[in-house]
């Protein structure tokens, strides 16, 4: 995913900025691997293989999102924890 793309994206549920962190990325700069997460909901969304998962929450598992942040463990010095996909309880997935 090329860099200038995050600027065209916003949240499809509130429409609302994405804050990017960056794991990977090849030669020429492009995402291989990341983070979006809203500034105002703060559902996240993984950028995987160079495509961001911006799925509607029903369509989404966290069973298979998690053992992905488990691999990340740290993104730019932040430790990850308290991951959502949304505002909702988590129990069900």
């Amino acid at each position: 995913m090329r860099t200038t793309t995050i600027s065209k994206l916003c949240c499809p549920f509130d429409k609302k900025d994405l804050d990017l962190q960056i794991i990977s990325q090849d030669n020429d700069y492009d995402i291989i691997e990341g983070l979006l997460t809203c500034t105002e909901c703060k559902r996240y969304y993984p950028i995987v293989k160079g495509i961001p998962i911006m799925s509607p929450d029903e369509y989404r598992e966290a069973k298979f999102e998690l053992p992905l942040m488990a691999n990340w463990k740290q993104l730019n010095g932040k430790q990850v924890e308290n991951f959502r996909i949304g505002s909702g309880d988590q129990s069900k997935n």
